[in-house]
């Protein structure tokens, strides 16, 4: 028999991590999500995780706490405004305060260490070079840098037991694209959230960095938004 190929896949509830769940699925992954309550000043996408990993049926699903609030420093962690209306050549332009210092690097350190207990090489991670609010950690050089400390750092590797790998199946995708690659595989975006400031009912507020770009690759997409704005 086949031996079962597992992945590590991060989770955050949103439209991207959500298409490389489904994505990790079609390759035969077995598929243990990790998400994070890192501070963040809203649950909804956390909520949204839940759905996404039950509606998905995977293996398991893991929410590890990081108290990446107290180090603040980001409008998502602190007491700083969400920017609104901005174009996505703004976007671009500059890192934002949405930014949150070292996330990608925390997460994937999570990832790497439930990896090697579970004895999988393989972790995912929806993050995307081209539809980007201007992250360093979403850059593919950064990814590589950090694939290549992985298999410095853990026993498993060391030990030649094998070769850890980070997927980025997102990275030089638009966003139009990876809602069309979604919906070739039946991803319900209806459950997913990416608002970075939504109201008390978790309605997006469709005018955020994270709104824009969602809805702009729907339409770009030609395929119904199904997220529930304020506006």
């Amino acid at each position: 028999m086949n031996e079962i190929k597992k992945a590590v896949v991060l989770s955050s509830g949103g439209l991207d991590s959500t298409t490389v769940l489904a994505m990790a699925a079609d390759q035969g992954f077995e598929i243990y999500s990790l998400s994070f309550a890192y501070g963040q000043r809203h649950d909804f996408e956390l909520k949204a995780a839940e759905k996404v990993a039950a509606a998905m049926g995977i293996k398991r699903h893991l929410i590890a706490r990081v108290d990446l609030g107290s180090v603040g420093g980001s409008a998502l962690t602190d007491n700083i405004a969400v920017p609104k209306s901005r174009s996505e050549s703004t976007m671009a332009a500059e890192i934002p305060v949405t930014y949150v210092p070292a996330r990608n690097t925390i997460f994937l350190s999570y990832a790497l260490a439930w990896a090697e207990v579970l004895g999988a090489w393989d972790i995912f991670i929806g993050v995307n070079a081209v539809d980007y609010s201007g992250y360093p950690d979403c850059r593919p050089e950064y990814i590589q840098a950090f694939e290549t400390m992985a298999n410095l750092a853990t026993k498993a590797a060391v030990e030649g037991r094998g070769r850890l790998r980070i997927h980025t199946p997102l990275i030089q995708m638009t966003k139009a694209q990876i809602i069309q690659a979604g919906t070739s595989l039946g991803v319900d975006y209806g459950i997913t959230h990416s608002c970075y400031d939504p109201d008390p009912d978790g309605r997006a507020c469709g005018c955020c960095d994270a709104c824009i770009l969602r809805k702009n690759g729907f339409a770009a997409a030609g395929i119904a938004d199904p997220t529930p704005y304020v506006e």
